[in-house]
């Protein structure tokens, strides 16, 4: 059994409210030896080794165990971290926040509860993944399509929930969910939107009802747990026509961006469309040491070989047009003339026995696959992290973004490995700090390169849209407009919809009272 405890727990009590929740879900489904445990920590971790590991973990297999179990935990102040699929990896994967917490492990809950052909849309739980959702819509005949994130085992649910991102024209996540079943800590069971309507058939069709909107207050937060999602599925397009193209400078960022953000405004790109730099693209297929084994990031010299060899641009841009083959042609006169405009620009339309072209291929076709996986191999020791400031897809704030990181990268020994995912209004920037986690004084750099980004780019105005669990507090407290009011919210929220603090104590920075202090 594991020696770790709840903070401010006993032993035999401890011991005592795990008998009584073995009597809810079964013996068989509370943990408490390291080797099952071992499973709820951040494999790829910036932190050293022992931070952030649990006491037990529950998996529950339905709302009514949900209810039971936290009787037990408010009865004894059990501090729970609740996860669905697990996944979550370079933000912290299924840790929990501090060591010690109870991990409420929901991947028993794994059923897809509906499938609306004609509305296009699924309602499922927490522990339904990419790959099984993609699997029924196949074995039944659907012709509505799944927008993946890039690794396909993650979570349905557990993506939107986190604000993720995918690359079909469904790709945010959250605009994309409609209508939540959510548990509060007093075991109260709330439906959103219509599904607040007795036997409403309109829950997964419209987000609105009377009254004010609560399904983002459920999102990224510690203010219940949700059981039930909807979520919105493309249906089939008659035409699909996926493109890259490469350009040959770094300062090129700029050009695209100004060129993509009316055809994005407009929809005449509709998907979410990325700009991807040249050692990202090329990770999916070789490994940095094949190049450069010297210290520090890869010289300009040795990148433009790696470009050379690859056909690559320093930016490698996709994106697809979708529906009938006449308008995709309409439109692709435009994407063409806009974005082939800058000069060295090279256009390609197929790329035969390239596996980086291959799963942003599938993955704009909303086909689930772990290809990018493969990236973790450029350094070896698996160990990456992500940056991700939002801004406006504007290309003088891309190139300014893209500079300022990328220096403070070569500044602390590592390589810029980045993307720039559009959404509609919106551009995401993911930045992979890898490293080799066996190697302590990498791993402390990317600690510490991750902590100086996040206050810089704060004080250049980019936020970030989601992050690591080791940085959750700092990221909060960057947004301090009016002495942090919107922070002063979340916890007054907090403390009315669970006084005694168990959901998630500090996620996104969010405490309840007794802990805030230390928050």
């Amino acid at each position: 059994m594991s020696t770790r405890m709840p903070q401010g727990v006993d032993a035999p009590t401890f011991r005592k409210a795990l008998d009584e929740l073995a009597a809810i879900v079964g013996k068989e489904w509370v943990f408490v030896d390291e080797l099952p445990l071992s499973t709820y920590r951040d494999a790829y971790s910036p932190l050293a080794d022992g931070e952030l590991l649990p006491s037990a973990a529950v998996a529950p297999a339905n709302m009514e165990q949900i209810q039971q179990a936290l009787k037990v935990f408010n009865a004894y102040q059990l501090p729970i971290w609740t996860f669905g699929n697990g996944r979550n990896f370079a933000y912290g994967g299924p840790a929990p926040r501090q060591s010690g917490y109870i991990m409420f492990d929901l991947k028993r809950m794994d059923r897809i509860l509906e499938v609306n052909e004609k509305y296009g849309y699924a309602l499922v739980e927490p522990g339904v993944s990419y790959y099984q959702l993609h699997r029924h819509l196949r074995q039944i005949g659907s012709k509505l399509w799944v927008d993946p994130a890039a690794p396909g085992w993650g979570g349905v649910m557990g993506n939107a929930l986190e604000h993720g991102a995918g690359y079909t024209p469904y790709g945010d996540h959250f605009i994309m969910q409609c209508g939540m079943e959510v548990v509060l800590a007093d075991g109260q069971v709330v439906r959103t939107g219509q599904g607040a309507i007795e036997g409403s058939p309109h829950w997964q069709s419209t987000k609105h009802a009377a009254g004010p909107h609560f399904d983002g207050m459920f999102t990224q937060s510690n203010f219940g747990v949700v059981t039930k999602m909807g979520i919105w599925l493309m249906p089939e397009p008659p035409g699909y026509k996926p493109f890259m193209i490469t350009y040959e400078r770094e300062e090129d960022l700029a050009a695209i961006f100004d060129a993509v953000l009316p055809l994005k405004i407009n929809q005449v790109i509709p998907n979410a469309a990325v700009a991807v730099d040249l050692l990202w693209e090329v990770s999916a297929k070789t490994t940095r040491r094949h190049y450069f084994d010297g210290k520090g990031p890869i010289p300009d010299s040795i990148r433009k070989k790696i470009a050379s060899d690859h056909d690559l641009g320093m930016w490698n841009f996709y994106a697809a047009l979708y529906g009938p083959p006449p308008i995709i042609e309409n439109n692709w006169k435009l994407v063409e003339e806009a974005m082939m405009s800058i000069p060295g620009a090279k256009l390609h339309l197929s790329r035969e026995n390239d596996p980086a072209w291959d799963y942003r291929i599938q993955l704009m076709r909303g086909e689930p696959n772990m290809t990018e996986f493969s990236i973790m191999n450029w350094i070896g020791g698996g160990g990456h992290i992500n940056f991700s400031p939002i801004s406006a897809p504007d290309g003088k704030e891309a190139l300014s973004q893209y500079n300022l990181i990328k220096q403070r990268c070569h500044d602390y020994g590592f390589d810029y490995i980045g993307e720039f995912l559009v959404g509609w209004r919106d551009m995401h920037h993911i930045l992979m700090i890898m490293y080799d986690r066996a190697d302590e004084v990498m791993r402390k750099g990317a600690y510490d390169l991750f902590a100086k980004l996040v206050d810089e780019a704060a004080d250049a105005g980019f936020g970030e849209y989601r992050t690591h669990l080791a940085f959750m507090d700092q990221i909060a407290k960057t947004y301090k407009h009016n002495d942090g009011a919107l922070w002063d919210l979340h916890h007054r929220l907090k403390d009315v919809l669970d006084p005694n603090g168990i959901l998630s104590p500090g996620k996104q920075g969010i405490w309840p009272k007794a802990m805030r202090k230390q928050g």
